[in-house]
């Protein structure tokens, strides 16, 4: 149970720290946050009103609505509900170019758009902008189309003017928020030429740095963005993007490490360079040191939910579960007096079942997921975790029912599979391979090209003796999945455990070791068919490499086995007390004693 918690928490530390990463796609957060103290930050959790941001408008024209204009608007938007977007589109451009009336191009702009035609739309877009030369929603829309076209170089006037145009203290965010729009373009290269013409008068700025630095790092040139990222961090030595900037180009690990500690000497309170430090950290698997960072983030802010998340996934990572316990259930807390926040609480409820389930408190357990509720992100898969639970009580019909008030719940295609996977998984497990299998069938008539529930369909087939419909099926899976290793080494793998065409099932095999060289039920496969095949120096190689790669249990029976028949018995026994040892219930083992008539 330790190994299953911490391959989930290995896969959720990244999820924690999600947020963390200190990238241009981050820079206007940061640079807002940047003055900001840890205290501020836990206030501005409180719900607070919003400033109202002063933007000049753009005065409308003074046209009257004529019978003239009434007619071409109301034309174009009904030809539109009927599809015909392209005598829509032309008719309401006309009407703009008529009237000079912003509002019409953008209208125009949204028929282009929602038809999928880019070029029309930027053609409204640019009368838009033209009509409305200081509305950002039309400059953005302007900005995003171009950045498709080929003729980026456009755009440098517009934004010259309008950094020109802008306050003093606005033209550092506009900086940052062009060179984001700006490293979208196709052409590289042209769309960073333009960023370095632009910045060109406001070099006194830190934010001109940062964008060049951002810009210079995303078309390669390291050694230009290392510099202007210097340059920002000597306009203002305590900017947490400055030094996040500087690490992000650096050029290497050591050296941004190295940027980042020294600069948490100075400026302990530096919120955001210890969170992008501990994400780094995590990344690193170094979870002793990242851990000691978030709880230094912690005492800065004890509610902050990112913080206590990430401190509860690392302790849970490292075994010490009732610290995960206690600090994802306080996550938990916060979150609930956070209403507005738009969090899921899926993941964190979902490790608190497997902390009590590893202290075998599945009652525990299951209270837990109670906390799980319709709607939310992740309640399918609280809803499979419940089933899998009531499974190891026995109580298969009450997993089926949890299964099912999911399957009521859930309109994704993506979440019906995972639910019908997860019923004949639990059927299977019980021994009610008929049931399983009627389960997979009923699923294939939705989704008969979904090759995981025709793989899974082969596997239960297997187990009710339905070889020719088994073969029939794995035999789909290849075909619509020729990459699939998974469905030519079970096909192989049956046809060497029934002892029956077993070229065809060491072609196979091998078809898949080519694929998979390094998986050991592959080579365990293969062992298997050359072990059939009566070539049993190749099959003690190849059991003796798969048992290496994984010592599974099936794996170690098999190796047994072969052994066994070499005459190597006393080797073959030990490796199958140590299959006992670790799963005495095994029923390979049980079946393979029986028939050899050993006692280990």
């Amino acid at each position: 149970m330790k190994k299953t918690i911490a391959l989930l928490t290995s896969s959720l530390l990244l999820t924690a720290c999600a947020s963390f990463q200190p990238s241009g796609e981050k820079a206007n957060a940061t640079a807002a946050q940047d003055q900001k103290s840890a205290s501020a930050k836990a206030a501005a959790r409180k719900k607070t009103p919003k400033a109202k941001v002063q933007q000049q408008e753009d005065a409308l024209p003074a046209v009257e609505l004529s019978e003239d204009i009434l007619y071409k608007v109301l034309t174009a938007e009904i030809a539109f509900q009927r599809g015909q977007w392209q005598p829509a589109y032309v008719t309401m451009l006309a009407a703009a170019q008529q009237t000079r009336d912003p509002r019409l191009a953008k209208r125009a702009a949204e028929m282009a758009v929602t038809a999928r035609q880019p070029s029309e739309a930027l053609v409204a877009v640019r009368l838009w902008t033209e009509l409305a030369p200081h509305s950002d929603e039309a400059l953005q829309n302007y900005l995003g189309l171009i950045m498709l076209s080929d003729s980026v170089d456009e755009i440098e006037p517009l934004l010259t003017q309008r950094l020109a145009d802008a306050a003093p203290q606005a033209r550092g965010p506009m900086l940052l928020q062009i060179q984001r729009l700006l490293v979208r373009a196709k052409d590289k290269q042209a769309s960073f030429a333009i960023l370095q013409k632009i910045s060109q008068p406001y070099g006194d700025l830190m934010e001109t740095h940062l964008a060049l630095a951002q810009g210079a790092f995303s078309v390669g040139d390291t050694t230009y963005a290392q510099r202007e990222a210097r340059a920002a961090m000597k306009i203002k030595p305590d900017s947490e993007l400055a030094v996040l900037t500087a690490a992000q180009v650096a050029p290497d690990n050591k050296e941004a490490t190295k940027l980042v500690t020294e600069f948490l000497r100075k400026y302990p309170d530096a919120r955001e360079v210890r969170v992008a430090y501990a994400r780094t950290l995590v990344e690193q698997k170094d979870y002793k040191d990242a851990r000691t960072q978030f709880e230094a983030l912690l005492k800065e802010d004890g509610e902050d939910p990112t913080t206590l998340f990430a401190l509860g996934v690392l302790s849970a990572q490292t075994d010490q579960l009732k610290d995960a316990e206690y600090y994802l259930q306080r996550y938990l807390q916060v979150l609930s007096a956070m209403p507005e926040e738009d969090r899921d609480p899926s993941q964190a409820i979902l490790l608190l079942s497997r902390i009590a389930e590893e202290r075998r408190d599945i009652d525990g357990a299951l209270r837990y997921l109670d906390r799980g509720e319709p709607g939310t992100e992740g309640y399918v898969n609280i809803q499979v975790r419940r089933a899998q639970l009531l499974a190891r009580k026995s109580d298969i019909e009450g997993a089926r029912k949890a299964l099912e008030a999911a399957q009521s719940e859930s309109t994704n295609d993506g979440e019906q599979l995972q639910l019908l996977q997860a019923e004949s998984a639990l059927l299977r497990d019980a021994n009610r391979n008929q049931e399983a299998a009627d389960v997979i069938k009923a699923g294939l008539e939705r989704f008969p090209n979904n090759t995981d529930l025709l793989y899974d369909y082969a596997m239960v087939l297997d187990k009710l003796g339905k070889y020719d419909e088994m073969e029939a099926s794995l035999r789909r899976v290849i075909k619509l999945a020729p990459g699939n290793q998974h469905a030519y080494n079970a096909l192989g793998y049956s046809l060497a455990d029934r002892n029956v065409r077993l070229p065809e099932a060491l072609e196979l095999i091998r078809k898949a070791a080519e694929m998979a060289p390094e998986d050991a039920f592959i080579a365990d496969s293969l062992g298997w068919v050359l072990f059939r095949m009566g070539r049993l120096d190749e099959a003690e190689t190849q059991m003796r490499r798969a048992y290496g790669l994984r010592p599974d249990a099936e794996i170690g029976v098999h190796l047994g086995e072969v052994l066994w028949t070499r005459g190597k018995q006393d080797e073959a026994r030990k490796i199958w007390r140590d299959v006992a040892q670790k799963d005495p219930a095994n029923e390979v083992l049980k079946s393979t004693l029986t028939r050899l008539n050993v006692k280990p």
